[in-house]
């Protein structure tokens, strides 16, 4: 028997591990049909794992780096998603017209409103107690019709147009309200030369950066005082679809949702703002709406356009509020007794949980 030498290169010894792939191929294809048939599925076997490693189960569409591919497929599944939701609803409405009166009543969902946690402090209106309290309070002369409300607004000291405009705004929404201008005077000096004047009221707008994010309602002679914080304030030429000017009719006022004994105190010096005569033909309405303890404002105009539709407007200006603290008195940040302080770690550890 013959043994040849063959020469192997420098070049051959590098490549021996690359070639150890292409070596099973070729017994798989000398081999018979059974061999070749475990191989094609090792293949297989391959290809999938390969797959499994280029799109994980657990794959989401943050994990693409092209941000246009990425806002696409994100659309796309949103685009499923809806249809599979109007789907289910078109679905569940064909069952109900099926079943007629026996369909089961609609799910009520759930809001943190409705999952709201009880107070112990939540007024019923019927209770002996709280109208006691409402005919002997600061607030009742108002109700009665024995007292009018005179209303002073002011500023802080330099205030800029925005704040300005938004102070002669609210003169028109409240009957009988005189804007004054601060003039550096302390605030402890205005309330008395207010109550030797018979004003009932005195609203002080504080501003920062030129944007108003302070309120500050005062109750004459005897308190409360009430400091509140502003923010979303739309003035009447930022707002679409605004009415015409308001009259100077006193308008009708709705308080919604001041359930507790905080709100319905914080509700009663909001309402003792306007008269309690309301002028029904000027047909104008201002809403204090509570909400998760924001206040929000709305003043508007209505119209019945017959016996069942009716059209609202809205004037203006907007804002919202948020309770920071209810002192007792007039104001006096030094020496004043509070009757109700915002404590944000406190009050704010339970989203369900409601001052007002």
């Amino acid at each position: 028997m013959d043994i040849t030498e063959v020469p192997v290169s420098q070049d051959n010894k590098g490549k021996k591990k690359k070639n150890k792939t292409p070596k099973k191929k070729r017994v798989s294809e000398e081999g018979n049909g059974a061999g070749g048939g475990v191989e094609k599925k090792e293949e297989k076997m391959e290809q999938s794992e390969q797959a499994a490693a280029a799109f994980p189960p657990t794959f989401s569409v943050s994990e693409i780096k092209n941000k246009q591919r990425r806002h696409l497929m994100f659309m796309k599944f949103k685009q499923e998603k809806r249809k599979q939701k109007m789907q289910l609803k078109k679905k569940k409405k064909k069952e109900r017209e099926a079943l007629g009166d026996k369909a089961p009543p609609k799910e009520v969902p759930k809001t943190i409103e409705n999952q709201r946690v009880y107070d112990e402090t939540t007024v019923n209106p019927e209770d002996e107690e709280v109208a006691f309290d409402e005919g002997t309070d600061e607030f009742s002369s108002y109700f009665n019709g024995l007292t009018n409300p005179k209303v002073l607004i002011t500023t802080s000291d330099r205030p800029r147009g925005r704040t300005v405009r938004f102070c002669e705004q609210l003169a028109t929404v409240i009957p009988n309200a005189h804007v004054y201008y601060r003039r550096g005077l302390a605030l402890k000096r205005v309330v008395p030369q207010c109550i030797a004047r018979n004003f009932t009221y005195v609203v002080v707008i504080n501003e920062d950066r030129k944007v108003p994010n302070g309120l500050v309602l005062c109750h004459l002679p005897d308190g409360p005082t009430a400091h509140f914080k502003v923010s979303s304030v739309r003035l009447r030429k930022e707002m679409k679809r605004r009415g015409k000017e308001p009259t100077e009719h006193s308008p009708e006022v709705i308080l919604n949702n001041f359930s507790t004994r905080l709100g319905h105190s914080i509700g009663r010096l909001f309402a003792a703002l306007f008269p309690q005569d309301p002028q029904f033909v000027g047909r104008q309405v201002a809403t204090f709406h509570n909400q998760r303890d924001f206040v929000f404002f709305r003043f508007h105009r209505y119209i019945f356009k017959n016996e069942k539709k009716v059209g609202i407007q809205e004037l203006g200006p907007r804002f919202t509020l948020k309770l920071r603290s209810l002192q007792k008195g007039t104001f006096d940040s030094k020496f004043g007794e509070y009757e109700w302080v915002l404590k944000r770690h406190e009050n704010d550890a339970c989203r369900r949980k409601f001052q007002l």
